[in-house]
């Protein structure tokens, strides 16, 4: 059970409520926070707002009203502004000075849309995309990167604590995206250099699972070869992070490359071999799933 550094009890709003929101807002909930929800499928709200003690709003706008803080973490770029832009979205319900936090994984460039038209209105802005997958917002131990002010950033901090274990200004705005996609170039790099050791190893005949703990105490350990080594080896994907949820980040990689110049060939071959798992019917099977390539 996670335990709550003690911070005052604020009004917060949390829009999103998919297999990440659903457990950040609880997190809220259990450290003190009063919590506002919204969700564009109602039930879901209400389904949340019976387990944690929340209220549940109608729209956006209704529930940012009277929030100090309001938190998201929708799909995409076209998500992220349908739930903040129009007289529907948050940005009409939120008084001045109050602070929107953004957790979606989307563009550097919808990033800067919104802090700007945040700031038309006296409000403030901060992106702030996560990292640690389902199990790290159900364990409140998300890792946060963050660009925008630090004012608001300092200010939304101990809050976003509780569901956290680290959150960290990394720059200006849309740099907490920029360095969610570093995140995920170096994700894809190490999942499919580990799904290769371990297709590697079983043609050689030797057992996976005791050469992946032995070499996992050594200089090739990581985070992927810890948590989804075993499972690779039998063959276990029905969990996790989705092959579809990472190539859109990755499609968000490839497209910002392409604007600054930078050279991500390795990313690009990976994210055609996820394309190769979609097409074995691996949508929504984890982004372990590369080894099934090369079964």
């Amino acid at each position: 059970m996670k335990k709550y550094d003690p911070t005052p009890a604020r009004h917060v709003a949390f829009l999103g409520l998919g297999v990440m929101g659903h457990p950040m807002a609880g997190h809220l909930a259990r450290a003190g926070h009063q919590v506002t929800v919204y969700n564009r499928t109602a039930a879901k709200s209400q389904t949340w707002a019976a387990e944690f003690g929340g209220r549940a709003a109608a729209t956006p706008r209704e529930a940012a009203a009277g929030a100090e803080f309001v938190f998201a973490c929708v799909g995409n770029d076209d998500d992220l502004r349908s739930v903040v832009l129009g007289a529907d979205g948050a940005l009409a319900g939120m008084a001045e000075g109050t602070v929107f936090v953004d957790h979606t994984t989307a563009s550097a460039e919808v990033a800067r849309e919104l802090y700007g038209a945040a700031r038309t209105l006296g409000l403030r802005f901060i992106d702030a995309p996560v990292s640690g997958g389902q199990a790290g917002a159900v364990n409140g131990a998300l890792t946060v990167m963050c660009g925008g002010d630090a004012a608001p950033f300092e200010a939304m901090k101990p809050v976003a604590m509780a569901f956290s274990k680290a959150v960290t200004l990394v720059g200006d705005s849309g740099a907490g995206q920029l360095a969610k996609m570093v995140n995920q170039v170096c994700i894809a790099g190490l999942v499919q250099a580990l799904s290769e050791g371990i297709a590697f190893g079983q043609k050689a005949g030797l057992d996976m699972k005791q050469v992946l703990d032995v070499i996992g105490k050594g200089a090739a350990q990581s985070w992927q070869m810890d948590n989804r080594g075993g499972t690779m080896v039998d063959g276990k994907f029905e969990f996790g992070f989705a092959v579809d949820w990472m190539r859109k980040d990755l499609g968000l990689v490839l497209d910002e490359a392409r604007r600054n110049g930078a050279r991500v060939p390795v990313t690009a071959l990976v994210d055609q071999f996820y394309a190769d798992v979609q097409a074995l019917g691996g949508q929504r099977w984890d982004t372990s799933s590369l080894i099934r390539r090369l079964k």
